[in-house]
């Protein structure tokens, strides 16, 4: 049989992509790995693609100076290493597939250049990274580890419900769930357990309106430096790469900003992280605690970067290559100018009939990004990029939990001034008709009512409005969604999304909304 491939005698670097195109995998890894391929030909590298994803044929087909349509697997890959004789292999810009390979090809001999796959193994095993940040002394939600149904449901008692469900080393935040009661748990251990055979499952206690904040830095072993801090507008609990967030954070203080970014620096020390790093963060009650960490380009890599035009992918290949960040340049965090909002493009109104409710584990199928001077006009953008554009009158309805309800009265006052007409849920129509605005009520879902789904399937309501909190809230609003979805309508579950809301709704109502690409952003910026 003949062999196609010609190796030549260069200095060549393999790059793992991402693998096949499927929902909880991004396309944005496919564009680390083309950034990784621009810096090292730079460099002189001979550059090898190892991909068996469509798109990659269709962008780096001439980007990178070889390219293998190969399936992602260990056998696979050490065929390919056979044959070219790369000086190093590079696993961390294509995702988790790539990453669950490290460990095999460092035992087979082969050089994985960055991170250390015994780095990587130590933070992506849930178990050995909650010793870790125990030893650090740096807090992280309680938890516990179980490996079958038995002790998955000790755990969870202890803890209390709502719990969240991580299996180790799985893709797209596959098989992770928010479990709300002990009737649900066994059934979601068992899918975390056939998603990761072997693995330690992570039990987490579930932060209820708690503030998510995401974290990309570079590191080269003996520095740290942030690229992007970027906070969730989605509630706690939904995968980074279906929540909409901003950068810079709007709503967390410099302290706990500054907490955040020292605890990035000591994780990325300590797990002797050489390339990109992402920490996942939650707020809740004045503490700053660490979710998770990955060792690799996380999804939001591309939109930071293009916010803060500090190139992330393309320098952490540098730096993986030998580069150090001082020999870069690159020695503190980049100034944001503006607000960068970054949205998420559901699939679900293609997919009829699947579940639309957003969770631990990704949705996805694209992104896109507004940007402006105002908070309120990079939101607008980004929902009318999303195909979701925010309306400028007509009705909203608001259902907010106990905690929520004088902001949520805000909200609604904000909204009626405008020209909105307001329902409202028992509750929160009590709270409206205390501050004497007019306000429709109708029944809750759980009560088995299906008043909000008709209002909304019927075309009478342009906007809702939310927060779930409690055992039931979260499936409730499935229903809530799921016609939300297929009417187009905007559906907010946050305070933050909602004030964002009232913002934007005010700039498009005053026709305020000015166009500029990227480029010209960055260079009235050298100007000045």
């Amino acid at each position: 049989m003949e062999d196609e491939s010609h190796p030549t005698d260069k200095q060549k670097i393999l790059i793992l992509g991402g693998g096949p195109n499927r929902i909880g995998q991004g396309i944005e890894f496919d564009y680390c790995c083309c950034q990784a391929a621009f810096a090292l030909s730079k460099m002189g590298y001979e550059t090898i693609m190892y991909n068996c994803n469509p798109e990659t044929v269709s962008t780096d087909y001439d980007t990178a100076d070889r390219l293998y349509f190969e399936p992602l697997t260990l056998e696979h890959v050490l065929n390919v290493i056979d044959l070219e004789h790369p000086v190093g292999v590079i696993v961390q810009f294509g995702g988790q597939t790539p990453l669950n390979l490290a460990a095999g090809l460092e035992a087979a001999g082969v050089k994985v250049l960055g991170t250390s796959p015994h780095a990587i193994q130590l933070s992506e095993d849930r178990e050995e990274f909650a010793k870790l940040l125990k030893e650090l002394d740096i807090p992280q939600p309680e938890n516990g580890i179980a490996r079958s149904i038995e002790e998955a449901r000790v755990i969870a008692e202890r803890i209390g419900y709502p719990v969240l469900v991580r299996p180790s080393f799985v893709l797209g935040g596959r098989a992770m769930a928010l479990v709300e009661s002990e009737p649900h748990l066994a059934g979601f251990i068992q899918s975390a357990i056939e998603a990761a055979p072997g693995q330690p499952i992570l039990i987490d206690k579930f932060m209820e309106d708690a503030f998510e904040i995401d974290v990309d830095a570079l590191a080269d072993g003996e520095r740290v430096v942030v690229g992007a801090i970027m906070q969730h507008i989605e509630e706690a609990g939904v995968h980074s790469g279906d929540a909409a967030c901003v950068l810079p954070p709007y709503k967390v203080s410099a302290y706990h900003l500054g907490i955040m970014r020292e605890y990035t620096e000591q994780l990325g020390l300590t797990l002797g992280v050489r390339g990109l790093m992402n920490v996942q963060f939650a707020l809740k009650d004045e503490v700053v605690c660490v979710l998770e960490v990955n060792p690799r380009a996380s999804r939001t890599v591309p939109y930071a970067s293009k916010a803060t035009g500090l190139n992330l992918a393309y320098a952490a290949a540098q730096i993986m290559a030998g580069s150090s960040l001082e020999s870069l340049g690159i020695l503190e965090e980049p100034r944001v100018d503006g607000f960068f909002v970054k949205e998420a493009v559901l699939p679900f109104k293609k997919l009829s009939g699947s579940s639309s409710l957003l969770g631990p584990e990704m949705h996805s199928t694209g992104e896109v990004m507004g940007h402006a001077s105002r908070f309120g006009h990079a939101f607008a953008k980004s929902q009318i990029a999303a195909g979701l554009g925010l309306p400028q009158n007509g009705a909203v309805l608001i259902t907010v939990n106990d905690y929520d309800k004088s902001a949520g009265l805000k909200f609604a006052r904000d909204l009626y001034r405008m020209g909105f007409h307001l329902y409202a849920t028992p509750g929160t129509a009590d709270m409206c008709q205390k501050a004497n605005l007019p306000v429709d009520i109708v029944e809750k879902a759980m009560d088995g009512s299906t008043q909000i789904t008709d209002l909304i399937r019927s075309g009478k309501i342009q906007l809702v409005l939310n927060t779930p909190l409690g055992p039931h809230a979260h499936s409730d609003g499935a229903e809530i969604r799921s016609a939300a979805l297929a009417m187009n309508v905007p559906l907010l579950t946050t305070l933050s999304a909602a004030m964002a809301a009232v913002s934007a709704i005010q700039a498009l109502r005053k026709n305020e909304l000015k166009y500029r690409s990227l480029q010209q952003h960055y260079l009235s910026n050298k100007r000045v």
